[in-house]
């Protein structure tokens, strides 16, 4: 039988983890979160870091103990033994990376009109989206390759960022609320909005998690590449929200279709504006590069499973990858990215996210406690998934059922959980997730 190649080592893995995270989240989400925050924009990335290192650590110690390609599916399934639940996280884990690359190809359409094409936005979206999945058809070697190529150019471009925005650090005051008045519970409750939004920007340990199957060394190496892709996404993401809201105003950046690109011309016009924007181009692909490697290899794993049809787990015989569901994961998500603009997008695959994130931590909780369950190579304490999964839930919340936040985003995301909860009766898995377990 075909199986996947195992072709990832602990360098391949930190830039994978790097590179996800670093793409769209940043690139496309800077300008959106200072519209919401303002100069308190990285307190909304901080609010994120806190809710993704929780969860980051679970992912960790749960990668050490079970690297398989189906990922959160694998793990809800081996702590609860519950087929639709199992089928619900795992598809909703898929979800949330179809809203990702639909967020990312309208923010690389936004990029390449800056360079003066003269082309609507869904032309230009389809078209990267039909060349990233022809990359990863093509093989896990040479999507290991555009991954190392993009997470290069757009880390060059964060460091520039940082570079001509550090003169200009200290010019605002970074503890000032977008509106005078707002008391405590208001700032609160705009600082978990912003968390919900940003998010989007540190997910990238579930994407680790799927390509185990891979990696040479999965238990030992993506433990290390997780928690050190978080550690280098944070620092950066906090410096670059500093630098934007120094340079330009935040109702400008909001306002930006490509708000990095017009803060390096802000504060350094010597540098080409099509230079910047070429980063940026490279940046948001290599995200939505990764997470149809996720979803497909996601996919791949619950077919394994016998959660889903069995035609979705074929591996092509000469590229060892995945085909068919690369193929069916582009036309959903093509689908998906006529529905809503970039924050709203961003904002339901942070919800759904956080949705699969709580009962992931809570999974581990279960397999922490029971009796004879084997110990990974990297172990958390029992209070770390406790505290992941309390967090998750919280920002769910506070986006969910704040009556002054827009409920488009936590609309899209119930609309996609009602489909999948609704396939899953249509579907009726003949398959046990308990075959694949052991």
């Amino acid at each position: 039988m075909t199986s996947l190649k195992r072709h990832m080592g602990l360098g391949a893995l930190l830039i994978y983890g790097v590179g996800d995270m670093l793409g769209a989240g940043i690139y496309g989400l800077v300008g959106k979160a200072a519209g919401l925050m303002g100069h308190l924009v990285w307190l909304g990335f901080l609010g994120a870091m806190l809710a993704a290192v929780f969860t980051g650590l679970s992912y960790a110690c749960l990668g050490s103990r079970y690297p398989k390609a189906a990922g959160a599916a694998y793990i809800t399934g081996r702590a609860w033994g519950m087929p639709f639940l199992t089928w619900l996280v795992g598809l909703t884990v898929a979800a949330s990376g179809l809203t990702s690359m639909a967020t990312g190809s309208r923010v690389i359409a936004g990029y390449l009109q800056k360079f003066g094409l003269a082309v609507d936005t869904i032309p230009l979206a389809i078209g990267t989206l039909l060349l990233v999945a022809a990359v990863v058809y093509r093989g896990i070697r040479e999507s290991t390759w555009m991954n190392a190529i993009c997470t290069g150019v757009e880390l060059l471009g964060i460091l520039v960022v940082i570079a001509v925005t550090l003169p200009y650090w200290g010019s605002v005051s970074l503890v000032q609320a977008p509106q005078p008045d707002m008391g405590s519970f208001d700032l609160f409750r705009l600082t978990m909005q912003g968390a919900v939004l940003t998010f989007f920007a540190f997910v990238g340990f579930e994407d680790l998690l799927n390509v185990a199957e891979e990696a040479k060394n999965p238990e030992r190496d993506l433990p290390l590449a997780l928690v050190g892709a978080i550690a280098i996404a944070t620092v950066l993401y906090m410096a670059v929200a500093i630098g934007a809201v120094s340079v330009l105003p935040p109702s400008t950046l909001a306002a930006s279709k490509a708000a990095l690109v017009d803060v390096v011309a802000a504060a350094a016009p010597a540098i080409p504006p099509q230079l910047f924007t070429g980063i940026g181009i490279f940046a948001v692909a290599n995200t939505a590069l990764l997470n149809l490697i996720m979803g497909s290899r996601l996919l791949y794993g619950m077919s394994k499973q016998g959660l889903l049809p069995a035609v979705i787990g074929r591996i092509h015989p000469i590229r060892q990858t995945p085909h068919v569901a690369i193929g069916l994961l582009l036309a959903i998500v093509i689908a998906l990215m006529l529905t809503a603009d970039i924050d709203h997008l961003a904002s339901a695959t942070s919800l759904l996210l956080l949705s699969a994130f709580v009962v992931v931590n809570l999974s581990l909780v279960v397999l922490k406690l029971r009796p004879g369950e084997a110990k990974g190579h990297f172990e958390v304490p029992l209070p770390i998934p406790i505290i992941g999964a309390g967090i998750c839930a919280a920002l769910i919340a506070a986006r969910v059922l704040d009556p002054a936040a827009d409920s488009r985003a936590p609309i899209i995301a119930g609309v996609i959980l009602l489909v999948l909860s609704g396939l899953f009766f249509v579907v009726r898995p003949k398959g046990s997730v308990e075959d694949a377990l052991g």
